[in-house]
Formats: C-alpha cells, structure tokens, sequence
C-alpha cells in the first residue's frame, strides 16, 4: 500500500468528493477554526494535525487561485452546479458566499486576492440577478 501525503490525500480523497469549484472552495473555508488552522478529523487522523494544517492551508490556497483564474462564464455554470448540490438557488448560494468573504480567504491572503474574489463574487451575483430578471423570449 503506497501511503500518500496529506496534500495528496486532501486533493484525491477530500475534494474529489465535492463537486463544483465554488462547492470546494465553500468546503474548505467551513474547515477553518477562528483561532486559525483547520478541523478535519480524517486527515488529521491519518497525517497528524500539524500536516493536515499545513494541506489544508495550501488546498485553500490551490482552490481560490484557480477561482480567481477561472472565466466568469465558466464560475457561472459552477456556481449552478455548486448551487444546485447545497439545494439553494443560485443567488442564494452566491450571496450567502459573498457573506462570508473573509471566510473563503485562506489566513493571510494578499488584498489583492481579496479585492478580485470580491468582484468574481459580485460579477456573479449580478450575472444571477441580471438572469433572474430576464424574460423568455417569445418568438
């Protein structure tokens, strides 16, 4: 049996299991404690809570830049993937994300990350309100 690194694990085991980016991005930032580190019985379990910090940390980290990095059209239709799994509307889902901002940042995340998941998020927000509002055609 080959034993895998607690990154390793986190990214083939964890999230892989959760479906969509926004989804995982939500995910892990629900694993962070107040007083910092991360709350993951299994990996710590397995690696060590010294090591499941430090995979935590870098998996957030790995998540949110590949968001930040993402088309706006592709965050659109994982947002109604991500959405569509938690059970709440799209709007719901991005609004409630867009809540808790500062929980979605990995401990001491650059401003400007900050500062450009802010607008992904009200990019997105507004793109679902803008859906909302629009009429079928019928012709």
């Amino acid at each position: 049996m080959t034993l895998k690194s607690a990154l390793q694990d986190v990214r083939e085991t964890t999230l892989a299991a959760v479906s969509g980016l926004l989804a995982k991005l939500a995910y892990l930032a629900s694993l962070r404690r107040q007083e910092g580190g991360y709350l993951h019985w299994g990996v710590s379990l397995v690696h060590g809570q010294p090591s499941c910090d430090r995979a935590l940390k870098e998996a957030h980290g790995e998540v949110l830049s590949r968001v930040l990095r993402t088309p706006l059209s592709a965050l659109v239709e994982d947002l109604h993937h991500s959405s569509e799994d938690s059970g709440k509307t799209a709007k719901a889902y991005v609004e409630g994300m867009h809540e808790q901002i500062g929980d979605l940042l990995p401990l001491q995340q650059d401003a400007a990350s900050a500062r450009h998941l802010n607008s992904v998020l009200v990019a997105l927000s507004s793109l679902e309100k803008d859906q909302e509002g629009a009429t079928p055609s019928t012709s």
